[in-house]
């Protein structure tokens, strides 16, 4: 199993609507094959700031399968403009 660990730093005051669009993003990352599950989490000392922690059963299931997917072009039109600056995005075994 594989954990992706992103760093989410959403333009200031969007929040509410991030957390928004997030509660729609999520079913289509859940629907994708080797998902197993998702947490996102918001941060105490920070407003505006998330980690999302994606468990994958293997790293191609994200990076390839998730990634390169017709879904993920509605997932990034849902999230990426909230975002500033981009995440990073870390994987963790």
């Amino acid at each position: 199993m594989i954990l992706e660990v992103a760093t989410l730093h959403i333009k200031t005051g969007l929040s509410k609507d991030f957390e928004k669009s997030f509660h729609k993003a999520q079913k289509i990352i859940a629907s994708m094959k080797g998902y197993i599950s998702h947490e996102l989490k918001k941060c105490i000392e920070q407003e505006d700031k998330y980690i999302l922690l994606v468990n994958w059963e293997t790293i191609e299931d994200h990076e390839i399968g998730f990634r390169k997917s017709k879904e993920y072009q509605v997932w990034k039109a849902l999230l990426h403009h909230y975002y500033e600056p981009f995440p990073i995005v870390e994987h963790y075994k």
